[in-house]
Order: structure tokens, then C-alpha cells, then sequence
């Protein structure tokens, strides 16, 4: 159906008929209903068509668009269902898009090419059946327009008959049979032939005397028929469903149109009681529009908040996966919340949905970025670790237990200060370079000397502990100080212990001074400080340092050499040792311009 309906039917002013004592009655009643309350031109299409689908298709996948179509190809009222189909074809296309852009090259595009041409042939299908269907539609209201000129010429042709009126009203009774049962003409047609007709019929009334029982029997025919139409108004208007009651009363005032007058004592009253249930739907049904608008003004209103706080979480400054996982509840969470919203005003609805998208894939677009460079980190890092791991088993076997010591011990610094690598290799990494490890301090533990013997070190140390975990604070702050002293430097005095014990021992010592000194924090930093006496010494302590961290340095190069994919931590060294050497020559100025100054 393509004409309008005549929504407001208190804008345009009543039609009064009229009415002449004696005279035949005309047709005139018979477009004596106003427009505002009729339908145009008999045929008009349903006021929902023109507001958004009722489903939001833009939060479907593509399997469930091309689900949806099918069925709608399956359905008997498929014809009637354009705007469903288009919105459906959009929806797909602009998924299609996003699903390809956020794919990229993970995706063969042979996988995206088989769906849409799947859709494509739903859709052709169907646009060929509707073009079938429109075709059709068309030529027959060519016809029903062929169909009522033909009646219209005949009509014209008993007019100028003017034969006995027992000869032509018969015939007259037929046409107007003949004229309801032709169906809908093309919409350009519809207000021309129907003036055309309504004017013979008028002339027909005018020039025939018809005798009053025909006439009378005409009339009572014609009152029963629009009380019955009064009858079915009114209970329209009692009807829950509003919009369905507005539509159904859009057919009875065509179908209003299409009898004759009635006795000039029923008319104006038959009308009134018509146009009172009119009135009472149309206003019931603009009601309903009214607060259909408010409500679709507060969802605006909610879906704006929404959109503030995506676009809020889209801008924050995330830097780590909880962070970024935190958010993404976060959005999923609104996106739930948006879901149960009802659509807003059709004029903002779909530009809230494209603004709450937008914050929605700028978010998740930022996220990708992250992850994208994120597990490039991790991938750099799990090079860096397996160059460690390669170099702790080359390492592993040495006999030269001082010095593979001091390197194992910078492998496990370097270690600590690489950082996260994939989840499923961080577990294998860690226990093979741990194997490494402690094989070798396994094996320098057995070759132990008597001047370094690990486990009576670590057997001093147990005591040590013991020692300050039963120590009883005296209340003196100089004795205990001192006491914390002593127990620092003597811990210090203690060798090293067996490897795979040294952390246990290391955090039961640091447990012990914390619990019985409460201030050791400060003592232990002015404890361990050892700053030189001059701002020379300073130097000359750190230019020494320096000295020592570019042999490690070194040192370390030669070990990764012998692993595989160790260019990251050879470049890494190589950068440490020209820094250091930079350090060098400055620390050297500075030393011979303090000893020019003395």
C-alpha cells in the first residue's frame, strides 16, 4: 500500500452536507466524511512502516542477518515487509565492513565472500520476488482503473437514457455493486476517478425520479449499513491496541464512502455518532504517538549518559591487561544496559546508536593497539629469555665456580629485569633457566673449599637467626643499636650458603630484624651505605664499579655468542658497555680535575 493517511482528524474543518426538502438526496454525503479522518487515496500504507524496525539489526552477526532474511523469505507476508528487508541488507553490510576491518589478515577473505554471496542470494531472490509482486500489483490497479472507467462510462450512458426509473435503478443498483467490488487503482488516478464517479452518481439522483418506496428502501438499506459501521467504531474505541484500532478505522471510513445517503432525519445524527468514535480513536492515537515520544525522548536522554561513559573509559590512559580487562567489563556492562533501552526519537535514534558505537570501537580499537604491542614486548622478551637460558647451559658446566658465580648471578639480575612473556612459555622458561642454575650451584656446592663451605655458612647463619629472633630489646636505644649492629656486620661476615637456600634464609633473616628492631630500615640503609669519605674516593669507588660492570659485560657477550637468537642481548650489552665507557672518561676528568684542584 503507498498512500497516506490522514493522521490529525481534528486539523481540516467537517464537511457539512446538505440538505434540500423534497429533493432527491445526493451523493454529496457520501464525501461528506472529513479528510483528516479518511484515508487519501483508499489504499494507504500503516503508520509503523514509516518508524524504525522494531528489531536493532546492528547489534546481529552476519550468520543471524542471513538467518533473519531467510525467514523473512519464508514468510507469507514477506511482500508487505520491504522495510524490514532493506534494514536487514544494511545491517549486513555495514557488519560485513566492521567483521573484515577488525579481522584483517587473520581471516581468509574466501570465509567473508561465501557469507555475502550466501546473503546476496536471499536477496535477489527476494528483490526479484518483490519486483514480480509490484509488477503485478501495478497492472492490476491498471486494470481496476480500465475496470471503473468502463463503469463510469456505462453510468454515464443510463444517465442519458432517462428511462422509467423502474428500467434504470435496477441497472443503477448494479453499477454501483460493480464499482465497490473493483479493488485499488494507481495512486495518481485515485482522487480523479473517484470525483468522476461521486459526479454521475450526483447527476443520477438529480435527473431520475425515483419513487419514494424504492428511495425509502435505498435509504434504510444505506442506515443500517453505516449503523453497523457506527457499531464497529465504537468498538474500536474501546480497543487496548490503539494503533491496530486507528487502522482498522481507516477502512471503515473508506468503505463510509462507498453507500449512499440515508433519510434526512438520520443523517446528521448517524454522522455524529460516526464522527464521535472517530474522534475518540484519533485522539487516543495521537496520545499514544505523544507518549511514545516522551518515552523515546528519556531513552535519548539515558543512551546520551551511556555514550559519556564509553567515550570516558575510550580516553582513559590504560597501561596493563587488568586495566584493560577492567574496562572491557566496564563497556560490556553499559552495552547490557544500552540493550534494554528502548529506541530513542526516530530523528536522533540512529545517530546516538552510530555515537555509542563510535566510543565503543574507539575503545576496542585502543585495546587491540595495546595487546598488538604488548605481545610484541613479549615476544622481544621471550627472545631475551631463551638467549638467558642458552647462555646459563653453556655456563652450566664451568669449574671456574668465583667467577661463573658472579656471571650466574648477573644472568638472574638480567633475568628479574626482563619482563612479561607469553603465559603458556613463562612456566617451561623459568624451570629450564632454574634447571641451569641450579645444576651448576649444585655441583660448586659439592666442590666446596673448607674456606667457603656453603652449608656450615648456612648452618652459621640458621644460628643467627635463632640468635635474634630470642634477643630481648633492652629499652636502651644505644645498646640495642649496637646490638642491631652486630648482628648485621656479623651477617655479613657469613659466607655464601647453598644456592637453592639462599632466599629461605634470606627472608627469615629479614623477618627476624624486622619483628625484634623496628627501626631497622634506617640502620640497615646507613649500615650498608658505606659512602666514602671524600667526594674523590666517591668517584674513584664508582669509576671502579664501572670498571667491573663493562668486564661483566663482556664476559657476557662471549656466552651469548654461543646461543641462538641472542642478537637482542649481545645489541643490549653492547649498549651498556659503550654507555659505561662514556661513564668512564667522565668520572676520569672529574677525578684528575678534584686531584688538580688538591
Amino acid at each position: 500500500m503507498s498512500d497516506e493517511i490522514i493522521r490529525d482528524a481534528e486539523s481540516v474543518p467537517e464537511v457539512k452536507e446538505e440538505t434540500t426538502v423534497d429533493e432527491p438526496v445526493t451523493a454529496n454525503e457520501t464525501a461528506a466524511v472529513p479528510e483528516d479522518a479518511a484515508v487519501e487515496a483508499g489504499h494507504a500504507e500503516e503508520t509503523e512502516e514509516d518508524a524504525a524496525p522494531s528489531v536493532n539489526y546492528s547489534e546481529k552477526t552476519l550468520a543471524e542477518l542471513v538467518s533473519l532474511f531467510e525467514e523473512l523469505s519464508g514468510n507469507e507476508e514477506r511482500m508487505k515487509m520491504n522495510k524490514e528487508a532493506e534494514a536487514i541488507k544494511t545491517a549486513f553490510y555495514k557488519r560485513l565492513a566492521k567483521d573484515k576491518a577488525e579481522a584483517g589478515e587473520s581471516v581468509s577473505e574466501d570465509a567473508f565472500t561465501e557469507i555475502e554471496n550466501g546473503f546476496k542470494a536471499y536477496y535477489n531472490a527476494y528483490r526479484k520476488e518483490r519486483a514480480e509482486y509490484n509488477a503485478n500489483i501495478e497492472k492490476e490497479r491498471e486494470e481496476n482503473l480500465a475496470k471503473k472507467e468502463a463503469v463510469i462510462a456505462d453510468l454515464k450512458a443510463l444517465l442519458e437514457k432517462q428511462e422509467d426509473v423502474n428500467a434504470t435503478f435496477p441497472a443503477f443498483r448494479e453499477i454501483q455493486n460493480r464499482w465497490r467490488e473493483i479493488g485499488p487503482v494507481p495512486v495518481q488516478n485515485y482522487r480523479n476517478i473517484n470525483d468522476t464517479y461521486q459526479l454521475y452518481v450526483e447527476q443520477f439522483y438529480d435527473m431520475v425520479k425515483i419513487n419514494r418506496e424504492l428511495r425509502d428502501l435505498d435509504f434504510k438499506k444505506n442506515l443500517e449499513v453505516k449503523e453497523n459501521f457506527c457499531e464497529m467504531a465504537e468498538k474500536l474505541a474501546e480497543s487496548d491496541n490503539i494503533v491496530e484500532a486507528f487502522k482498522e478505522l481507516q477502512k471503515l471510513h473508506e468503505q463510509w464512502k462507498e453507500y449512499g445517503p440515508v433519510a434526512k432525519q438520520y443523517r446528521e445524527e448517524i454522522w455524529d455518532r460516526f464522527k464521535a468514535a472517530t474522534a475518540v480513536i484519533n485522539k487516543k492515537y495521537q496520545a499514544y504517538f505523544e507518549g511514545l515520544k516522551e518515552k523515546q525522548l528519556e531513552n535519548l536522554a539515558e543512551k546520551t549518559v551511556l555514550c559519556e561513559k564509553v567515550e570516558a573509559i575510550a580516553e582513559k590512559e590504560l597501561n596493563s591487561s587488568a586495566e584493560w580487562n577492567a574496562c572491557s567489563k566496564e563497556i560490556e556492562d553499559i552495552q547490557k544496559q544500552w540493550k534494554v533501552i528502548g529506541f530513542a526519537t526516530k530523528k536522533e535514534n540512529q545517530k546516538i546508536y552510530d555515537r555509542f558505537r563510535a566510543a565503543c570501537d574507539r575503545f576496542y580499537e585502543r585495546k587491540r593497539e595495546f595487546y598488538s604491542e604488548y605481545k610484541d614486548s613479549m615476544n622481544a622478551n621471550l627472545e631475551k629469555k631463551i638467549s638467558l637460558c642458552e647462555a646459563a647451559e653453556a655456563l652450566k658446566g664451568s669449574t671456574e665456580w668465583k667467577k661463573a658465580t658472579d656471571q650466574f648471578i648477573n644472568l638472574q639480575k638480567q633475568w628479574k629485569e626482563i619482563g612479561a612473556v607469553p603465559r603458556k612459555k613463562s612456566e617451561q622458561l623459568w624451570k629450564r633457566f632454574r634447571a641451569a642454575c641450579d645444576e651448576f650451584f649444585n655441583e660448586r656446592d659439592k666442590h666446596a673449599r673448607p674456606e667457603n663451605n656453603f652449608y656450615g655458612n648456612l648452618k652459621a647463619k640458621q644460628k643467627l637467626v635463632a640468635e635474634i629472633e630470642a634477643y630481648e630489646l633492652t629499652g636502651d636505644a644505644e645498646k640495642d643499636h649496637a646490638a642491631l649492629e652486630s648482628f648485621m656486620q656479623r651477617w655479613q661476615e657469613i659466607g655464601f650458603v647453598p644456592f637453592k637456600e639462599k632466599d629461605n634464609i634470606a627472608q627469615a633473616y629479614k623477618a627476624a630484624i624486622n619483628a625484634r628492631f623496628p627501626d631497622a630500615s634506617k640502620v640497615r640503609k646507613s649500615h650498608y651505605a658505606k659512602a666514602p669519605k671524600s667526594e674523590k674516593d666517591r668517584l674513584i669507588q664508582k669509576y671502579n664499579q664501572l670498571e667491573q660492570d663493562i668486564v661483566t659485560y663482556e664476559n657476557n657477550i662471549g656466552f651469548f655468542a654461543m646461543s641462538r637468537n641472542s642478537e637482542p642481548l649481545i645489541r643490549q650489552m653492547q649498549e651498556r658497555i659503550e654507555q659505561s665507557k662514556k661513564e668512564l672518561k667522565d668520572l676520569e676528568e672529574r677525578i684528575r680535575s678534584i686531584g688538580d684542584e688538591e
